[in-house]
């Protein structure tokens, strides 16, 4: 599918927003294989500040090799365009993007974002070419006793009879992938 028609088509499972569920682990969507993983990244507010804006502006996912390419983004729909102090523009729901992996395309669209006092960042579903079907949401929290974490939380199943082939090792590329993830924003971050 060329980018032009991903902005428009439909993400390609039904449970839109699950990865918020607070019983996600327990009771995820029929046929999908949930995951969780968090880390502590630091503490107090410098650290939250900077966690922030590197999560809501795709920095987990460019910290652990990937580059984002922006498709579509719905500007209109915004009083302003924000920008991280690295250039990168704010996620916004809506927004369509394909992740590069080497060789590996990943087209997704951000379906929700969450930007209150104490946790923030957002999730996106997969499209139409994606190796996967499902949700995955990177989340920082900063607790009451001023920590500081990000949380991984997914579900989802191959996409294709190919990839289904490929089941365990993919598994296994998640959770490489995933702890990427968690340490992506552990080490030193802009303020």
């Amino acid at each position: 599918m060329d980018n032009a028609a991903l902005t428009t088509a439909p993400v390609t499972y039904g449970a839109v927003g699950a990865s918020q569920a607070p019983d996600l682990l327990s009771f995820p969507p029929a046929g999908f294989r949930p995951f969780e993983g968090r880390a502590r990244i630091g503490h107090g507010e410098a650290r939250w500040r900077s966690a922030r804006l590197q999560v809501l502006s795709w920095g987990v996912k460019r910290r652990s090799g990937f580059r984002v390419e922006l498709i579509a983004s719905d500007a209109s729909t915004r009083n302003e365009q924000v920008y991280s102090p690295d250039g990168f523009e704010l996620v916004h729901p809506g927004d369509t993007a394909m992740l590069h992996f080497g060789p590996l395309l990943e087209p997704v669209r951000v379906v929700y974002v969450i930007d209150d006092a104490d946790r923030c960042g957002f999730g996106y579903g997969t499209l139409e070419g994606h190796p996967l079907q499902g949700e995955e949401s990177f989340m920082i929290e900063h607790r009451a006793d001023d920590s500081v974490w990000i949380v991984v939380r997914s579900f989802s199943r191959p996409s294709t009879r190919w990839w289904k082939v490929l089941g365990p090792g993919v598994r296994i590329a998640q959770l490489i992938l995933t702890r990427r993830y968690l340490a992506a924003l552990a080490g030193r971050l802009e303020t």
